[in-house]
């Protein structure tokens, strides 16, 4: 089954056969981009190096998107302030455009990916190979390009907009363009890559773009642009709703490393466990710091280095506001109890969060379960992919949609319909209100929350309270932190950039 799957190489890894001529300067075991871009091949290896760059996303989002929303905050360790403080700020609303821990990677990478597609979509048309597998590698190459540039826009709001393969200093340092005009290129490459892709016909899939994963990130597209457009978006999640897609049974599977790419996955990025660099290690940084991982995780390893544990921790506020029976608290969200001594934690048990009431004498910490799937054989070195879009996801957006366009009976089927897998009773109306509560639980820690709550102008209400609610919690919170205004929305500009690219300008207040 998993040699189906898209395993993403990191960057190109090209050999070939040494030539008996040994006066040839440029051996191929060393191809530059001037002999590349020659064969089938070639583009193949390319597109595959071009997806890439989605891993790194995921990670930054769990900072930069969960981290940010009222979903989660993370465990203040009293021992070790140096290091952590870049990291925390994002949960605070204290970062700034010198911060570059995260903010300044995710652009950087965004673009690296934008760089390696345009390169593709630059050169393949003067290449003689099949029609048909040149128009389905435009097509995943307009899809790749339409996420970085949605990752962009989503967190920097306007960007440079690249579209052609730069070859000149000209070329590198564009202005920004306007957040619209981002988006309505975001149209015009799912416009393009919607016909040039497949619909998923069989599962588990390949891991590649396919025509629902273009018409689902079409959709968001147009309900988060400026000027919305949600009768557009309804016509493509509506398309969703017709093709093989599915709810598995249980919640709980959706996560299950043996379980990727299944009929309810419409995108996820891929990750593979092993020693070639491809592996994920979001559970590291999602448990406690604790001194005997091997308890929990299955190997030994030390998770106190900052970047690793004690990250993106539930709140009580998230884990009570579950409805009572639903299935989806357990699945999402586990407790670790054990001793605590200082900033040092010892795990004894693994706990349910749902009714969990803590023991005597203990310590205990909620952390994210989805990626928990042990035993592990290598320390920081897991199979867990990310999901980016689910079909319960286009269940929920196709709700939201239909509510904004006053069609809310409509959209109450495609509520319930979550809701019953969840094991929850159905709702007799869909309201924007309890279509946001159904996206928070079902998509809980998979990074929507953030940008959900700014997509429906909740984000400063709901954050600003949030902070109310931690600073009366948590002595260690500056009083400075949680001020959240209109310009917080959206990251800063990257510091490096503004100084190599004197056309770019900051986002207000910052």
């Amino acid at each position: 089954m998993k040699k189906s799957i898209l395993y993403i190489i990191s960057g190109f890894i090209f050999l070939s056969s040494c030539s008996e001529d040994f006066l040839n300067l440029s051996p191929e075991t060393s191809l530059s981009s001037a002999t590349f871009f020659r064969t089938e091949a070639h583009f193949e290896q390319a597109l595959v190096s071009a997806y890439e760059r989605l891993r790194p996303i995921a990670y930054h989002g769990i900072f930069m998107d969960e981290m940010r929303s009222d979903n989660t905050l993370y465990t203040h360790y009293a021992g070790d302030r140096g290091p952590y403080l870049s990291t925390e700020v994002f949960a605070l609303f204290l970062d700034d455009e010198t911060n570059t821990a995260h903010t300044a990677a995710r652009y950087n990478e965004d673009f690296n990916g934008i760089s390696r597609v345009n390169t593709i979509l630059s050169r393949i048309e003067g290449v003689d190979f099949a029609d048909a597998v040149k128009t389905r590698i435009k097509g995943e190459a307009l899809f790749l390009r339409a996420f970085y540039y949605y990752d962009l826009v989503q967190h920097y709001g306007g960007v440079p907009l690249q579209l052609q393969e730069i070859t000149s200093e000209e070329g590198a340092f564009l202005p920004r363009s306007s957040a619209a005009e981002i988006y309505g290129q975001i149209i015009t490459d799912l416009t393009a890559a919607i016909s040039a892709l497949p619909v998923a016909a069989t599962f588990p899939q390949s891991g590649r773009a396919t025509r629902g994963a273009a018409k689902m990130l079409l959709a968001y597209a147009y309900m988060s642009k400026p000027e919305r457009e949600y009768a557009k978006a309804q016509t493509e999640l509506t398309d969703i709703m017709g093709m093989n897609y599915g709810l598995l049974d249980n919640y709980a599977d959706v996560f299950n490393p043996d379980n990727k790419n299944n009929k309810e996955s419409i995108f996820e990025i891929q990750y593979l466990e092993g020693d070639a660099g491809q592996q994920s290690d979001f559970i590291w940084r999602l448990i406690p710091k604790m001194d005997n991982t091997q308890d929990l995780l299955g190997v030994k390893a030390n998770n106190y280095a900052y970047t690793s544990g004690g990250w993106n921790v539930p709140t009580q506020e998230m884990v009570d506001s579950y409805e009572n029976g639903d299935k989806r608290l357990n699945a999402s969200v586990a407790v670790a109890q054990g001793i605590q001594t200082g900033d040092n934690f010892y795990f004894e048990t693994l706990k349910d969060a749902d009714g969990y009431t803590p023991a005597a004498g203990k310590a205990y910490y909620y952390f994210v379960k989805k990626y928990l799937w042990p035993p592990y054989a290598k320390e920081f070195n897991t199979d867990s992919n990310w999901p980016v879009f689910r079909y319960s996801d286009a269940l929920l957006l196709l709700a939201e949609c239909l509510v904004e366009q006053n069609k809310a009976a409509e959209a109450l089927p495609y509520l319930n319909q979550v809701r019953k897998r969840a094991g929850l009773s159905n709702l007799g109306v869909a309201t924007k209100e309890n279509i946001a509560t159904e996206r928070r639980h079902e998509l809980a820690f998979e990074n929507h929350r953030w940008t959900d709550l700014i997509r429906t102008g909740k984000a400063v209400e709901v954050m600003n309270a949030f902070g109310v609610t931690m600073k009366s919690l948590y002595g260690f919170i500056l009083p400075t932190a949680f001020n959240v205004t209109q310009d917080r929305l959206i990251y800063p500009i990257p510091y490096r950039e503004l100084q190599i690219n004197t056309n770019l300008e900051q986002n207000p207040g910052y």
